[in-house]
């Protein structure tokens, strides 16, 4: 199981950032679009950095075209020598339509069509193969040689995409290189619903499992002691709540029998009502949700959850987590139970 991080997104911050995770064992850097651009960032993560992957998480895939992220793939790819992972996702109808203004429709069909024209597009500027993408959604069919970046040796930057619905995750088995799942999920979840599609998915294109990885952000609530850990506990109960009050993710919810939780959560958030949001998650929806426990039993608490079901996490700990600890908690996730236990 390989353990990603987080990147600032503001531009000042990234190079202190992206080399202390490397320097702390990190295998991968991403950058989430939030209040700035993905992309930018990942220049700096690369010219500080020389191991770790670096990528997106996520980059809004219909607020752009794949003309505009082929190049920008092609041109990360190359600056940090093969170590870029595009991640996209398809955000939701409001945002695409009304702050980025750009049309919506058919999510799934759309993002398969991105993702095949971006390997349409980059398949032309490796080989030489003739631009013909014409789909639904997107056409490409112009390319003359000025405007073909130049080549480099490093190959077509590895695509991911988000999902949380069974449809999505499916796509993502038949033709991407990762996927995305969201924080809000469970291992129950991730067994019962996320891996069933992604193999249905990776059944239908002929591919094997391990041609698709599986990659999960995490819910820590952790700290040096029991007060420390129980104030992350209460922080996380509100961001739980935030998360559950949205109808998008109520599967999630009902598969553990809690599915009349949201609309309760929604009502609550329209009124502005956090705090009694917060006390609605209860001990046994939070340990579903979040890995609760000190920093020195974390490591076997996040393989619990997490191995066996995932190809790599994203792991965040507290600000001010002293470098050593940070170092020893990674090294104790990646160690194998048997090391560890005699």
């Amino acid at each position: 199981m390989r353990i990603d991080g987080g990147l600032p997104s503001v531009l000042g911050q990234v190079p202190a950032a992206a080399a202390a995770l490397e320097r702390r064992g990190y295998d991968g850097a991403w950058c989430g679009e939030v209040n700035h651009d993905p992309f930018l960032p990942l220049v700096l993560a690369a010219e500080h950095t020389s191991r770790i992957e670096i990528g997106t998480c996520i980059a809004v895939a219909f607020a752009r075209n794949p003309m505009s992220v082929a190049q920008l793939g092609w041109d990360l790819q190359a600056y940090s020598g093969g170590r870029f992972v595009l991640g996209l996702g398809s955000q939701v109808r409001p945002h695409i339509e009304k702050r980025f203004g750009m049309p919506w429709g058919k999510p799934v069909g759309r993002m398969r069509e991105f993702v095949l024209a971006l390997r349409a597009i980059w398949s032309c500027w490796r080989d030489g193969t003739p631009l013909r993408f014409e789909g639904e959604f997107y056409t490409h069919k112009l390319m003359t040689p000025t405007f073909v970046p130049e080549p480099h040796p490093h190959g077509d930057p590895r695509i991911f995409v988000a999902a949380v619905g069974a449809a999505m995750t499916r796509m993502c088995g038949e033709v991407a290189d990762g996927v995305h799942t969201h924080a809000f999920t469970t291992r129950r979840y991730l067994q019962e619903a996320t891996l069933p599609a992604l193999l249905d998915g990776v059944t239908r294109a002929g591919r094997d499992r391990g041609d698709v990885q599986v990659c999960c952000p995490a819910f820590v609530a952790t700290g040096r002691g029991a007060a420390e850990v129980e104030a992350a506990a209460d922080a996380m109960r509100q961001r739980i709540a935030f998360y559950g009050s949205t109808p998008a993710y109520r599967a999630v919810l009902d598969l553990h029998g809690w599915g009349e939780l949201q609309p309760e959560l929604r009502a609550l958030s329209l009124r502005g009502e956090w705090a009694a949001m917060g006390r609605l998650i209860d001990d046994e929806i939070l340990d579903a949700f979040v890995v609760v426990a000190p920093l020195d039993t974390l490591a076997d608490r996040v393989r619990d959850r997490f191995e066996g079901v995932v190809d790599r996490v994203m792991l965040g700990l507290p600000a001010g987590t002293p470098a050593e600890t940070v170092e020893s908690v990674l090294e104790a996730v990646r160690e194998p139970r048997a090391s560890r236990s005699g």
